[in-house]
């Protein structure tokens, strides 16, 4: 895992960081190590470390954030599940504008979701009530909340917070 999970002081999500800026983190004790992984480096003084996998920072830091998720391909993807919001397929993904940039659809949120290539072609630059096919839910623009929790659950960081039995202190269970 070239990635480590980094979480806030409240165990809350915060990011998945480089490996080196993890070890920075725990070198400078502005971060403790929740779980290791198998992966090691070893310095020019021929000092071994383990690569962490989970940290968590040892404050808790007030997130600022923007006002909106920013829009990109990858974060459809991310809002979307990485599935295919005519069929429900996870393979061979694209980005389809639901209202045809032909046809005056923007690039927006609202107006594009994650598509399988075999649904994009069949729609084509057709409206999808035109040819009867039929969102599985309709694409709204994700508050930072909704997009950092997607961001969790596609990192694995709910997995290995199960595993060190921090998720279920934080969902009191």
């Amino acid at each position: 895992m070239d990635q480590c999970i980094l979480l806030n002081g409240d165990y809350t999500y915060l990011n998945t960081i480089s490996w080196k800026k993890a070890l920075k983190l725990v070198v400078k004790h502005k971060a403790e190590v929740l779980k290791y992984g198998s992966k090691i480096v070893r310095s020019a003084e021929k000092v071994v470390m383990k690569i962490p996998e989970v940290l968590k920072l040892t404050k808790i830091i007030r997130i600022i954030y923007k006002s909106r998720v920013p829009f990109s391909k990858k974060n459809v993807m991310i809002r979307d599940g990485y599935t295919c919001q005519y069929c429900g397929s996870k393979k061979d993904l694209t980005i389809d504008h639901i209202i045809p940039i032909s046809r005056g659809g923007k690039s927006n949120f609202e107006n594009c979701v994650a598509a399988c290539r075999t649904c994009n072609i069949k729609k084509g630059g057709r409206l999808p009530s035109e040819i009867n096919m039929y969102l599985k839910k309709k694409p709204v623009t994700p508050t930072i909340a909704e997009f950092t929790r997607a961001k969790a659950f596609k990192s694995g960081i709910y997995k290995l917070l199960e595993e060190l039995g921090i998720y279920t202190q934080l969902r009191g269970t």
